[in-house]
């Protein structure tokens, strides 16, 4: 079951999380200041700690949530005989209530799923179940701009209803446990039914949370449930119970999505999003009704490793993320990137300076692309027809040939072979928030990965029938066209799906098919370069996944390279700037979640970790 040791290190400093949330509420009234914005990436949750936590080694199933109680759903299920699927609906249901911040009924999500017994072929099946919220139909792609079309301050856009997207977690879900599920629909709410009722204490994260939010206090609803008469947070422990949220699931149980989506829950959500008193949305109950999950085939590329090749999959667009992954990764292999030196082998644990400078040149080049080409696909057409042409390994090689001993000026986009100049116009930098993660594989050996999310914590901090509804139309570019009028790819259109970095990702052996690892993270942007560098140090450098994941974090979102407070040596710092990098440090809060396979001891097993920045366990057997 649960192995961790309790030995807490505060060397992330709570400080510098608390400076940037300042830095993210300071905006100027014309917008978000795109120059401040891609200097620091802003994190969707505060730094409250780091919890040293061990590598969890079961034989039949695992489950790696963010938060225990969570978890406990997903392993009673999946004890019970219910699928991967079934826990995590489970684990979703607790997850929305006991870390409503992160995710819930009003948000959304991306599930990747691949079924045992394809392993033995080469060309696994892998499905990708797309619950990603909606623009209304009757959004324009002024949304987000204020009388004098200038963007509007991030959260001005975000705090009301203006920034609600249609939901599309329930109706996701409810498509995958059709296909997938083994235990009954109704029975998966019962753990989430029960703690709703009975009431769960309150964490000392969730308590920061509510501390630091400047704007939750401001709706009366989550104002009465959340806080004090005094405005002050319930205290650490105190029990909060829910018994509006237990009674929307428990009809969602008995009569399915439709009664989230039509009827008296629609009606509440609509009407607040409507009659905001100075923010007001334009979601309505058509735009509920007709929403709709879909299949999309998931992005996958080989990633070849020191012993053998993996085949990566990931989730395709309106995402980033595995497209993003995949050209870091592929760009990386044309490089001196896997001759240097792996963590384990230097002196302080963290990488090399010199495969640092490399990953963050690869990473800038793919942020280039993302920004120019990827939105919603059944809005925007992918480069020479499909997407796979920006991971084409010729593409990629060419890319790697701009990487140089000394950061570039400048990462531009590129144009895939065969592929026409783009006629959009690059998306500007912006805030990106988000999520929580889930993996788990199943004592069939069925696995998924998947993310889920409200966006900014809080969402668009307006909660009705005792949920939060998102605010997930700030992925959205705000600035809809450039100075020459070209269009965003990712701007706002009726009833379109905005970009996300949300990568859920599955990882295959790809000579035999098996599967390797289930990973992924909340975090933003930088959700891309937590998933990526635990795949490398799982993959590459041959560390556990609780390992991996407790790697120092890093990354660029564009802009300068951030680097995870207190945890890389000053000669680290030093090199990379005499390479002419930007270096910025600060807390960078992922929640990692990873179910691998390797031998332990001479037998094959599931060896899973959780991310010690975060309060996330997994259990199995």
């Amino acid at each position: 079951m649960r192995k961790q040791d309790d030995v807490s290190w505060q060397r992330l400093g709570v400080l510098a999380a608390v400076l940037a949330l300042l830095a993210a509420c300071a905006v100027p009234p014309n917008g978000w200041a795109p120059s401040a914005v891609s200097s620091a990436p802003l994190q969707p949750e505060m730094a409250t700690g780091f919890t040293r936590k061990a590598d969890v080694v079961t034989q039949k199933f695992a489950v790696a949530a963010a938060h225990p109680l969570a978890t406990q759903a997903g392993f009673d299920v999946l004890k019970a005989g219910g699928s991967a699927v079934d826990a995590a609906i489970a684990v979703q249901m607790v997850l929305g209530l006991v870390e409503p911040q992160s995710s819930g009924l009003g948000g959304g999500a991306f599930l990747l799923h691949s079924m045992a017994g394809e392993g033995a072929q080469p060309n696994v099946k892998v499905q990708a179940f797309d619950g990603r919220e909606t623009a209304p139909a009757a959004a324009t792609e002024d949304l987000l701009l204020n009388a004098d079309g200038q963007p509007l301050a991030f959260h001005t856009a975000v705090v009301g209803g203006r920034s609600v997207g249609a939901p599309g977690v329930l109706r996701m879900l409810a498509q995958a446990h059709a296909q997938h599920g083994k235990l009954p629909w109704a029975s998966l709410f019962a753990p989430a039914i029960a703690l709703a009722h009975q009431g769960f204490a309150m964490s000392p994260r969730l308590h920061a949370q509510l501390k630091a939010d400047a704007y939750l206090r401001l709706d009366p609803a989550a104002r009465a449930y959340f806080y004090q008469a005094s405005g002050e947070p319930h205290a650490i422990g105190h029990v909060l119970r829910n018994p509006e949220l237990a009674a929307v699931l428990q009809r969602i149980a008995v009569e399915g999505v439709q009664a989230f989506y039509q009827g008296e829950v629609a009606e509440a959500v609509v009407r607040k999003v409507q009659q905001h008193p100075s923010n007001p949305g334009r979601l309505a109950l058509s735009d509920l009704a007709n929403y709709q999950a879909k299949e999309r085939t998931p992005v996958c590329f080989d990633h070849a490793a020191v012993s053998r090749v993996y085949r990566v999959c990931g989730f395709p667009p309106p995402s980033s993320g595995a497209i993003a992954i995949g050209q870091i990764l592929g760009m990386l292999q044309h490089t001196p990137a896997s001759l240097m030196s792996s963590p384990t082998e230097t002196a302080d644990g963290t990488p090399d300076p010199r495969w640092l400078h490399l990953y963050t040149e690869a990473s800038r080049l793919a942020f280039a692309d993302r920004a120019l080409y990827v939105a919603d696909p059944d809005f925007v057409p992918a480069p020479s027809g499909e997407w796979q042409s920006l991971l084409a390994p010729a593409y990629l090689r060419e890319r790697a040939k701009l990487i140089r001993p000394t950061a570039m000026p400048q990462a531009l986009p590129g144009t895939p072979v065969r592929a026409q100049r783009s006629s959009f116009a690059p998306m500007a930098a912006q805030p990106e928030f988000g999520t929580s993660h889930i993996s788990i594989v199943d004592g069939w050996g069925n696995a998924l990965a998947m993310t889920t999310t409200i966006e900014d914590a809080f969402g668009s901090r307006q909660m009705v029938k005792g949920f939060l509804l998102n605010n997930e139309l700030t992925d959205f570019s705000f600035v809809p066209r450039d100075a020459q009028g070209r269009a965003v790819a990712n701007r706002v259109q009726a009833n379109k799906r905005p970009r996300s970095s949300m990568s859920p990702t599955l990882v295959f052996d790809k000579a035999t098919g098996q599967l390797v690892m289930s990973v992924g993270s909340p975090g933003g942007a930088m959700i891309i370069h937590f998933t990526s560098k635990t795949l490398v140090g799982v993959l590459n450098w041959g560390l556990s996944p609780q390992q991996a994941i407790a790697l120092p974090n890093f990354g660029s979102v564009g802009g300068p390279l951030v680097l995870e407070a207190g945890r890389f040596a000053p000669a680290t710092l030093a090199a990379l700037r005499e390479r002419g990098h930007e270096v910025r440090e600060q807390a960078l809060t992922s929640g990692l979640q990873a179910v691998v396979k390797q031998n332990k001891h001479g037998q094959m097993l599931w060896v899973s970790g959780a991310d010690p920045r975060r309060e996330g366990e997994v259990m199995g057997e």
